[in-house]
């Protein structure tokens, strides 16, 4: 199996897992998972649309006019969730069917956490009013796929998503960095998009740094779960800027998409919800640049411990979106200074400005703080992830402006 520039890699294909553990094989996917019928309601499996606050966001902010790329194993636009969210994508996986052809239900999962419509009880979005962009890659184990292909032209995805009028890439894969990779990366980074990558489900399988999650200009996601406590599967390192939930979830079992199954889990599924919540905002402040969104999220991410230090296991903490969204909270300070590597980059704001800014309804609805990470030495102790709070002075990090400079000299 290859990447890119045609080094091996150690790693399959980072999905989302079932249970407390689970690593890369998509079979994996298939263990322990109870299915659902599609025609189920699953949003109760939602657990996080209520501690973030999403109906109340929705009131100000739907994602209308913000578009993501998902880079992933294609995305199924006939889905009830996602019906009228998926405009047209690119293939680049050289297999049977075109980039809206997913035969493993990843890629579909994760665009329907991003933007999907709730329709008939299907999963709903975090950004219902976002449009999707799919580019298919190609993963080893697929019908049809040469054997040894793995990531192959991910590089091409991620460019020609960047060439796309996405504002956000979704990456939620993983694997050794390579050139070809690195380099579209820093092409995206360039045109001004906002990049998420999961920072992977090895923290207890080695837990080896995962590419594009690695590269300066990513922000890597890991994940958390209900039960107050970072995921034990999350991989953890200084590629880690944010989290998100990303366990005990609802999801499609297969590329058959029958069904729905429960209790699946990764930094996949993080990494999305992470992408709608920046597509939230962004709505909300059409003039921002990348950089802007980015470090209001970053303003904004929830930490019971309230410290500015960069944590391994849940980067600045938990996105919140809502404090910007319904309190106003966050600096997005400079436009062309990257909150990532504290250099300049990307275009100007002007040039940069989403092209609708629709659907957004005034006012900010006042609303108790929620959600909060506290960092800890092991993934084993509790990590506070939605202990409540009687305020916000213990979960925000405040940073003022572009004041701070976490610069992540990571690209090999």
């Amino acid at each position: 199996m290859t990447l890119g520039d045609g080094r091996p890699t150690r790693f399959a294909w980072r999905r989302f897992v079932s249970g407390a553990m689970a690593v890369g094989a998509l079979a994996a996917l298939q263990v322990g998972l109870a299915p659902d019928a599609a025609a189920q309601d699953v949003q109760p499996q939602q657990w996080y649309l209520g501690p973030m606050q999403a109906e109340k966001m929705w009131k100000v902010s739907t994602g209308k006019g913000i578009t993501v790329a998902v880079v992933d194993t294609g995305v199924d636009p006939s889905t009830q969730s996602l019906k009228g969210q998926v405009l047209p994508g690119k293939d680049f996986a050289n297999a049977s069917g075109d980039e809206t052809k997913d035969d493993t239900g990843h890629g579909t999962t994760v665009a329907e956490m991003i933007a999907g419509t709730g329709e008939g009880g299907s999963i709903q979005g975090l950004a219902p009013d976002a449009k999707i962009v799919p580019y298919r890659v190609g993963i080893d184990g697929v019908k049809g796929r040469a054997k040894g292909a793995l990531f192959s032209h991910a590089d091409k995805a991620i460019r020609a998503a960047a060439d796309s009028d996405a504002q956000i890439i979704n990456m939620s894969f993983g694997g050794p960095p390579g050139s070809e990779l690195g380099e579209a990366v820093e092409y995206a980074a360039k045109k001004g998009k906002l990049m998420f990558s999961s920072a992977g489900n090895e923290a207890k399988e080695g837990n080896l740094q995962s590419y594009p999650a690695g590269y300066p200009e990513v922000a890597g996601i890991a994940a958390g779960a209900r039960n107050n406590k970072v995921s034990k599967f999350s991989s953890y390192g200084d590629e880690v800027t944010l989290a998100a939930p990303g366990e005990d979830l609802p999801g499609w079992c297969d590329g058959k998409r029958a069904h729905y199954c429960q209790n699946l889990g990764g930094t996949s599924l993080a990494s999305a919800l992470v992408s709608g919540a920046a597509a939230l905002i962004w709505a909300e402040h059409p003039k921002w640049t990348a950089n802007q969104v980015l470090r209001v999220m970053i303003d904004t991410a929830g930490r019971s411990d309230g410290k500015k230090k960069l944590s391994k296991y849940i980067g600045y903490g938990a996105v919140r979106p809502r404090l910007n969204l319904l309190e106003g909270k966050g600096d997005p300070g400079d436009p062309e200074i990257s909150p990532l590597t504290n250099e300049k980059t990307g275009p100007s704001a002007a040039s940069a400005e989403p092209k609708s800014s629709d659907g957004k309804n005034s006012g900010k609805d006042d609303a108790p703080d929620k959600v909060e990470v506290a960092d800890s030495k092991s993934q084993e102790e509790d990590s506070g992830w939605l202990l409540p709070a009687g305020g916000i002075a213990a979960g925000v990090i405040v940073l003022a402006g572009c004041g701070f400079a976490v610069v992540r000299l990571r690209r090999n």
